[in-house]
């Protein structure tokens, strides 16, 4: 058996919405399934890139504890739903928004005036409140790129005189969760299986979340690592050929048990001999993205043959 640390593969990708995603990742080395979980769960909370409102002015309020003529809600209550405000920014530049809403009725985050490099996402979020008929509410607001969490005090340097800064959320995934289950790779019995859910705020997709965590990982490993490689197990072209080349006897012999044997539907058999897969060891020669990609093979055919390389214990 080999020494090689296993390189794992994007082996599914499941879409409950556009805003959640649970990604499978398998083979991993013994106890990387907790390693890599906790290091991306960590990288997508608090590092992904987001915009946030980081300051803002109201006509009439000159700081946050006072309250606006014709307004239900005070500037802090106001303040605190401008946090809840989702945006998607196309650039890096600072943007300076404006609201304007005359009459009674409700601001809400749809009456933002945006450009061509600006999209609100929950137009719906609720600002305030003009409880007077007569009364004309506006706002400047802006909006900037980041990551992470950023506080008052370090928004109000960089903000101009007559602004009010307001604590900045940047990050767009809302929850991540994983869990590590076992898994096997020929006769490696002690592998990893990593499951890992990610929720966002819709201003970007799971998809895109999860790349952008591992990208970040890989450049702060790479700087680390100099000149240092280390020798992996490919397992993107064969899941199994360096164990089962040192599998003898009854086991060696298994392997070229013919798929049309195994008592497997007619429909997945003939999958499987359509796209010149017929013995046990093509099937081992590719993975569980490559067999899902056979045509005519789906999901439900690949877990009637892992259910049944299971029972032979192969």
């Amino acid at each position: 058996m080999s020494n090689n640390i296993h390189t794992p593969s994007l082996v599914n990708v499941d879409e409950h919405s556009a805003t959640s995603a649970t990604f499978v990742i398998e083979p991993l080395h013994s106890g990387y399934g907790m390693t890599l979980g906790n290091s991306l769960r960590r990288v997508l909370l608090s590092s992904i890139a987001g915009a946030a409102i980081t300051s803002f002015k109201i006509e009439g309020a000159t700081h946050e504890f006072t309250s606006v003529k014709g307004v239900k809600e005070d500037v802090v209550d106001i303040m605190l739903n401008l946090k809840n405000i989702r945006f998607k920014v196309y650039g890096s530049e600072l943007q300076t928004l404006r609201i304007v809403k005359k009459g009674k009725g409700t601001v809400t985050a749809k009456d933002i005036q945006t450009n061509a490099d600006v999209e609100v996402v929950n137009t719906d979020q609720v600002i305030c409140t003009i409880d007077d008929p007569k009364a004309s509410f506006v706002m400047d607001i802006t909006v900037e790129i980041g990551r992470g969490y950023r506080t008052i005090e370090e928004g109000a340097a960089n903000k101009p005189s007559d602004m009010i800064a307001i604590d900045a959320i940047y990050g767009p995934v809302q929850r991540c969760r994983y869990k590590v289950e076992n898994t096997r790779v020929g006769q490696a019995t002690d592998l990893d299986r990593l499951i890992i859910t990610v929720d966002t705020d819709g201003s970007i997709t799971p998809q895109d979340a999860f790349e952008e965590a591992n990208a970040i990982l890989i450049n702060q490993y790479t700087a680390l690592a100099g000149k240092t490689r280390i020798e992996v197990q490919d397992t993107s072209a064969s899941n199994a050929d360096e164990y089962t080349n040192d599998m003898i006897g009854d086991e060696g012999s298994a392997l070229n048990t013919s798929v049309e044997d195994l008592n497997l539907s007619a429909r997945t058999t003939n999958a499987l001999v359509n796209n010149e897969i017929h013995t046990i060891r093509d099937l081992f020669a590719l993975n569980d993205a490559e067999l899902r990609d056979l045509k005519g093979f789906g999901s439900k055919a690949l877990d009637e043959v892992k259910d049944k390389l299971a029972e032979l214990e192969l």
